[in-house]
Order: structure tokens, then C-alpha cells, then sequence
């Protein structure tokens, strides 16, 4: 009996999994982390700085090119991650923290392909300064979207010395490495940790899980399962973004000076050339002026962002899947 039993339990598991790889689980998880992303969409920003200087309309500066990327970035994310996590940990008892975070890595520097060059596109935006407007005596304008791209495809490429087609699109990838790295510990981390917490959570069965039918999941010899209840989904996916901005913390710093590095003048001595450093550079430059802590700076806001970010994104994610139905 115990073997028919273990025998229905692998024929269901891999049946499971089996489905997972079918175009409408893909389909349906994309839509859902998409959504998941979005769903915290520029709640949080630097709004004494902002507003100091351009007012109302600057606190919106860069937003059209955040919900161009949004999408697609938690979109793919979410839905690589399911995938890898099919193919890396096929069983369930071959889940472990070291797969998770394998898992969770890959799916994030997946999602950076498709979304980077928005990134950058937003960032420049939130950043670039007012230009003097075309007819107008003197009055200034905030470059939109296209222009600013037009702006960072001409700029030169200092893997490019020839302009070459393939140097401006580069330039939409100027800072990716580092986002690369950092993108490894971010989402794998952050994968990890909620994962675990979870499962963590959900083994124990306490006051924080309820019983559930409609989900499909571990389900026991009745077919319930167990799921956790709405505050505690916030809890674990928040703490899973606090542990996972602090470890890539460093490689935001480095990304976000590296994407900006257009706007910033040499000294005399170099003609008042651009200079587009690269990532080493970049780090040496921040170690140079502050130390370790440079790497730290606005790390305290940061959490303010993606602490509740995650909580949203995570719980919004699984509801998809309870409305969705995979």
C-alpha cells in the first residue's frame, strides 16, 4: 500500500510539472508577474528634491518609460522562474535553498534583456536636465522620451570609436554588467528567501496559514492545502526584498552612476570631453570619494521602496495565480 501509494504521489508530482511547461502555464504566469510588477508602480520616489526643482510635473519625469519596462521585467521574471524552477527542481524534494536561489538568479538576469535599455531610458529621464524650448525666448523644457533616446544613441561608445550602428545600441546597455551582477544576488536572494520563508511558514501550520481547495499546491490526502493568510504573504515577500536589496545594494550604486555618467563632465584638463567609464572605473571612483559606506548611500530609502514593493508584487503574484487557475 505504501508503495501505490509513493508510486500515485510521483505520477501526480510529475504530472504537475509536466504542466507547468505547457504554453498556457507560460502564458498565464507571465501575465500574472506582469501584473505582480506593476501593481507597486512609483508609489515611492524622491519627492523633496524633485518637486524643489521641477515641481509637480518632475515627480512624473521618466514614468511613461517605467511602465514601458515594468511589465515586461516582472513579467519574464516571474515566468522564467517558474520554468527554471521546473527544470532545476523537478521533485519536490529536490527544492532547496541553493536550486531556489540558482533559479531565482537566472530568471532575473533573463528578465534584464528584454527590459534594460527602458531602464536606462527611465533613469535618463529622472535625471537628464531642461533643455531651452524650440521658438520660445528662453523658456525650458524637460526632454521627452524619443529625444532622450535619440540623445543616447548618438552619445559616444567607448567600445565603439567609429560610431557604428552597433555602438549606439550599446549605449541603450551602458551599465549592464554590473546590473548583471547585481541582478544575481537581488533576484535570486529575493527568491530564495520567499520561497523558504513560505514553505518555512506553511509546514508549520499555525495561526498564519488557513485551509484552502481552490489553490493548487501540496495538497494532503483530502485535497486541501494549506495557504498563508493575507498578512503574512505581505510579511514574507517584504522581509524576502529587505535581505535582497541589502546584498545587491552595492551594484545599484554602480549601475546607477555608470547610467548618468552621460551628463557628467570631465575637468578642464580633458577638454570638457564625456566620459563613459567602465565598471571598474566606476567602483574605484565611488571606493575613492566615500569609502565602503558609498556603496550604502540612500540604502535606508531604498527599504522604503522595495520592503513594501516585494510585499505587493509577491502577494498580487499569487492571487494571479488563485484567479488565473495554474
Amino acid at each position: 500500500m505504501t508503495a501505490e501509494g509513493g508510486s500515485t504521489a510521483s505520477s501526480v508530482s510529475t504530472e504537475t510539472k509536466a504542466n507547468k511547461r505547457t504554453t498556457a502555464y507560460v502564458v498565464k504566469s507571465f501575465v500574472a508577474g506582469g501584473i505582480a510588477g506593476c501593481s507597486f508602480l512609483g508609489v515611492f520616489r524622491a519627492i523633496r528634491d524633485i518637486h524643489s526643482v521641477y515641481g509637480v510635473p518632475g515627480l512624473f519625469q521618466g514614468h511613461s518609460a517605467t511602465l514601458l519596462r515594468i511589465f515586461p521585467y516582472a513579467a519574464i521574471k516571474f515566468m522564467t522562474y517558474e520554468q527554471y524552477k521546473t527544470l532545476i527542481m523537478p521533485r519536490k524534494e529536490d527544492e532547496t535553498p541553493m536550486r531556489r536561489l540558482v533559479a531565482g538568479s537566472m530568471a532575473g538576469v533573463s528578465s534584464l534583456f528584454a527590459s534594460y535599455p527602458l531602464d536606462l531610458l527611465r533613469t535618463r529621464l529622472a535625471y537628464e536636465i531642461r533643455m531651452p524650448k524650440a521658438g520660445t525666448d528662453g523658456e525650458m523644457k524637460s526632454p521627452g522620451l524619443v529625444e532622450t533616446g535619440r540623445m543616447i544613441y548618438h552619445e559616444p561608445n567607448p567600445y565603439s570609436r567609429h560610431g557604428k550602428f552597433i555602438g549606439g545600441v550599446m549605449n541603450f546597455y551602458r551599465g549592464f554588467v554590473p546590473t548583471t551582477y547585481g541582478m544575481i544576488p537581488y533576484a535570486g536572494v529575493s527568491f530564495m528567501c520567499y520561497e523558504g520563508m513560505k514553505a518555512w511558514a506553511v509546514e508549520r501550520d499555525g495561526w498564519w496559514t488557513y485551509e484552502s481547495t481552490r489553490r493548487k499546491g501540496t495538497l494532503d490526502e483530502e485535497g486541501k492545502s494549506r495557504q498563508l493568510t493575507w498578512w503574512a504573504q505581505l510579511t514574507v515577500g517584504g522581509l524576502s526584498g529587505l535581505i535582497a536589496q541589502t546584498a545587491s545594494y552595492p551594484f545599484e550604486v554602480i549601475r546607477r552612476h555608470m547610467q548618468i555618467a552621460g551628463k557628467i563632465e570631465n575637468g578642464a584638463g580633458n577638454g570638457g570631453v564625456k566620459k563613459f567609464p567602465t565598471t571598474w572605473e566606476t567602483t574605484k571612483t565611488i571606493y575613492a570619494k566615500k569609502g565602503p559606506r558609498g556603496f550604502f548611500v540612500g540604502l535606508s530609502i531604498g527599504f522604503m521602496k522595495v520592503v513594501p514593493m516585494h510585499a505587493v508584487s509577491f502577494y498580487v503574484y499569487e492571487y494571479m495565480k488563485v484567479l488565473l487557475d495554474f
